[in-house]
């Protein structure tokens, strides 16, 4: 069906943007005029254009009495941009169909209410289920107040992270290496414990062509965090360091880089709830943790994983005391444990790549069926 290409369309435009529009969600819109696609768009970062602004400056006259396929119920409100649904009124658009409805308190039914106020034919729920995986983090963090937290980790055939002696490069191969690049450029930031920094001393940046380094979060409850440390000095992006609440004075004022923040906690130890709080206040909607055995254990006691990335190599290290890629007590029976569902398994060379998620409505949102005029 030709409704389907157009809408799958959008979809696609939308896609490109993932991970670089925040705050904001990635949209993509189509205009159709006589089975003619006449404008198309994506909104590409926060503070630009929406996509249905780019689309109809792209269509021009030819707008008027257009089909507008886009992946997010249109905005009605004023922020950095004026209202789309205002904009499609006054280009006198035929009709429009819709992918998802918003979930934002400013949005959430309203632009469909004002398009249709204005005679405009309305469909919602068009090819939810394709679109649905665009909004799994502006959903999440928009209801939950708290970022979308991806875990991601390598583990041998037996479910291992490191030898027993603590040895772990390589256990992915450069081509599983390179796919994980693409979530860091994906997520607004990522996070990692203060012994990876003093271990392996990495720059937690995006090696991709064109990719966006996310700000780079270490839970340093001393402040052992080296001050020539690559993360520390090389500027690259933004590094915030999490600390406890008995942290001296003396050992912050060593950090003197403007792009280093230090978070000082109200509490000795660092909960990871409270550090997830503090980020989404800070406008972080989406986290790519790549911590060790611990913060991934504090993270899945209090049930706070939204998405798990496994990449999986086909080798055996074996050892009861090889270390696997959660700690801290684990669930004492299986009712109590965290259930996920596999989204995604892919070969990637002699490796294999599971996605796992949350399924949770705060990420589902209000996406209707498809045909729903709602």
């Amino acid at each position: 069906m030709l409704d389907e290409k157009y809408m799958r369309f959008a979809i696609q435009l939308a896609e490109q943007m993932k991970g670089q529009t925040t705050p904001n969600p990635p949209v993509g819109a189509v205009v159709v005029n006589n089975q003619t696609i006449v404008g198309f768009g994506a909104h590409m970062t926060s503070g630009e254009a929406h996509a249905e602004v780019i689309a109809l400056e792209m269509a021009g006259e030819n707008a008027r009495g257009s089909t507008v396929y886009v992946t997010l119920e249109p905005c009605t409100h004023f922020g950095k941009t004026a209202p789309c649904a205002d904009l499609l009124i006054e280009k006198q658009v035929k009709k429009v169909v819709i992918a998802c409805i918003d979930v934002h308190d400013k949005v959430a039914g309203e632009g469909v209410a004002k398009l249709k106020d204005a005679g405009i034919e309305v469909e919602t729920g068009y090819l939810r289920q394709e679109a649905i995986h665009l909004y799994d983090v502006f959903f999440y963090s928009i209801t939950s107040k708290l970022p979308f937290v991806t875990v991601k980790t390598a583990v041998s055939l037996d479910g291992k992270t490191a030898t027993v002696g603590q040895e772990s490069k390589w256990i992915t191969n450069k081509t599983a290496r390179l796919d994980a690049h693409l979530y860091r450029h994906q997520h607004d930031a990522i996070l990692v414990g203060v012994n990876t920094v003093i271990k392996d001393n990495p720059k937690l940046t995006t090696r991709i062509p064109g990719g966006r380094n996310p700000i780079r979060i270490i839970l340093d409850t001393h402040l052992r965090t080296p001050t020539n440390a690559k993360i520390v000095t090389d500027g690259e992006a933004e590094t915030w360091i999490f600390i406890g609440k008995r942290t001296p004075s003396s050992k912050l004022k060593k950090f003197t880089h403007s792009f280093v923040r230090i978070f000082q906690m109200e509490d000795e130890t660092l909960e990871m709830r409270k550090v997830l709080e503090i980020l989404s206040k800070e406008n972080v909607s989406s986290l790519f943790v790549e911590g060790g055995a611990t913060i991934n254990g504090s993270l899945l006691k209090e049930k706070l994983i939204n998405q798990l990335i496994i990449y999986m190599a086909p080798i055996l290290i074996g050892g009861k005391d090889a270390p696997g890629p959660f700690g801290g007590e684990g669930f004492h029976h299986l009712r109590e444990s965290y259930h996920l569902q596999i989204s995604e398994i892919t070969q990637i060379d002699d490796q294999i790549k599971i996605v796992a998620k949350k399924e949770d409505m705060n990420v589902h949102g209000n996406c209707r069926g498809k045909g729903s005029n709602n």
